[in-house]
C-alpha cells in the first residue's frame, strides 16, 4: 500500500485542530538562528565579504602584498582588479553590477568593463559602497571632512547627517532608503559612530542597545545589518523594531556588512586571520515543533476517519 504524506496545508490544519496556533504567533519575534559558512579566497591571508545579491557575494582580500576585489558565485572565486590600479576593493553588488574603490576613486563594474566614479570636489579618498538598481551610494573626502553621496547615474548629491557631524559615510541602499554611519562631534570618545537610516527626506539614528559605537552597512527592504561595539564587535540585524546580535561561533569579533533576502554576509576574526562568512537562517525550533504536532494530529485524524 502506498503511503500518502500530508501536505503543508494539512499539517498546518492539524496544528490548528490541536489548538497550537497561538504559540506560533507568540514566538514569531524570537531571533532566528543562523548557519555560518566561512568564505576564504584561496591563498588569501584575509578575506572580507561585503555585499550579496542572489547567490553572488563580493568583497576583497589580501594576498600579503596587495588588495584585490573578488566575486564568489557559490562555487568559485573570480578576482576583480581595476586595470592599472595597485589595489581594488569590491563593496556592493546588485544583479551583475559591482561597485567599489581603487587607487583612483570609486568604480562601477558591469561584468566586463570598469567605469570610474569621481565625485565633484573630492580629493584622492572616495569610494562607491552600495548599489540598488542604477542608484549608487558611497563616501568621499573634500580635504576637510568626509561626506556621503547618492548617485543616480547622472548626478551626485552630498549626504550629511544634520548637527555638525564630522564624518558621514553612506554604505548601503535599498529602494529609496540609505544606511550608513556618522561621527558624533559632541562625543568625548574618538570615532564614536552612530548609524543612520535616510529615507530621502529625514535621518533616523540607529543605536544598538548598550553599544558605544553602531555602524550600519547594508539594507534590504526593512532589514538593516551592521556592527556594534560594547567590549567587542558584534554583527547585528535590525528589523525596524529590535536588534538581533550576530556572532560567528568561536569568533573574537563579527561584522555584518550585506544582506539579500534573509541571507547575510560579513567577516569575522578567528584563528589569527580575518574570514568572510555567509549566514543562512535555519527554521526556528518552535516552527518545527508546530509541524511535528501537525503531523501527529493529521495522522490521528486519518485513523479515526479510516479505521
Amino acid at each position: 500500500m502506498k503511503t500518502k504524506f500530508p501536505t503543508f496545508r494539512q499539517l498546518l490544519h492539524g496544528a490548528v485542530f490541536m489548538g497550537v496556533v497561538l504559540p506560533l504567533v507568540a514566538t514569531a519575534n524570537i531571533p532566528a538562528q543562523y548557519t555560518y559558512t566561512s568564505l576564504d579566497v584561496p591563498g588569501a591571508v584575509g578575506t572580507y565579504a561585503m555585499g550579496i545579491s542572489g547567490n553572488n557575494v563580493v568583497g576583497y582580500y589580501s594576498d600579503g602584498s596587495s588588495w584585490h576585489g573578488f566575486l564568489y558565485d557559490g562555487s568559485s572565486y573570480t578576482t576583480l582588479d581595476v586595470p592599472g590600479s595597485g589595489f581594488t576593493f569590491a563593496f556592493g553588488i546588485s544583479g551583475n553590477n559591482i561597485v567599489g574603490g581603487y587607487g583612483g576613486g570609486g568604480f562601477l563594474h558591469h561584468g566586463s568593463s570598469y567605469t570610474t566614479l569621481n565625485v565633484p570636489g573630492a580629493t584622492v579618498v572616495q569610494e562607491a559602497d552600495g548599489i540598488s538598481g542604477n542608484n549608487i551610494v558611497g563616501s568621499y573626502f573634500d580635504g576637510s571632512s568626509y561626506h556621503g553621496y547618492f548617485y543616480n547615474g547622472s548626478s551626485f548629491t552630498p549626504l550629511n547627517v544634520p548637527g555638525g557631524s564630522y564624518y558621514t559615510y553612506a554604505k548601503g541602499i535599498s529602494g529609496n532608503n540609505i544606511v550608513g554611519y556618522y561621527e558624533d562631534p559632541h562625543s568625548s570618545f574618538l570615532h564614536d559612530y552612530q548609524g543612520f537610516l535616510y529615507n530621502g527626506s529625514s535621518y533616523t539614528t540607529l543605536d544598538a542597545p548598550g553599544a558605544s559605537t553602531t555602524q550600519a552597512f547594508g539594507i534590504y527592504g526593512n532589514n538593516i545589518v551592521g556592527a556594534y561595539f560594547d567590549s567587542t564587535y558584534h554583527g547585528f540585524l535590525y528589523n525596524g523594531a529590535s536588534y538581533i546580535a550576530l556572532d560567528v561561533p568561536g569568533a573574537l569579533s563579527t561584522s555584518a556588512t550585506g544582506i539579500y533576502g534573509n541571507n547575510i554576509v560579513g567577516y569575522y576574526s578567528g584563528g589569527g586571520a580575518i574570514h568572510g562568512f555567509l549566514a543562512i537562517p535555519v527554521p526556528e525550533p518552535s516552527f518545527l515543533a508546530l509541524l511535528a504536532v501537525g503531523v501527529t494530529a493529521f495522522l490521528a485524524r486519518r485513523r479515526r476517519c479510516h479505521p
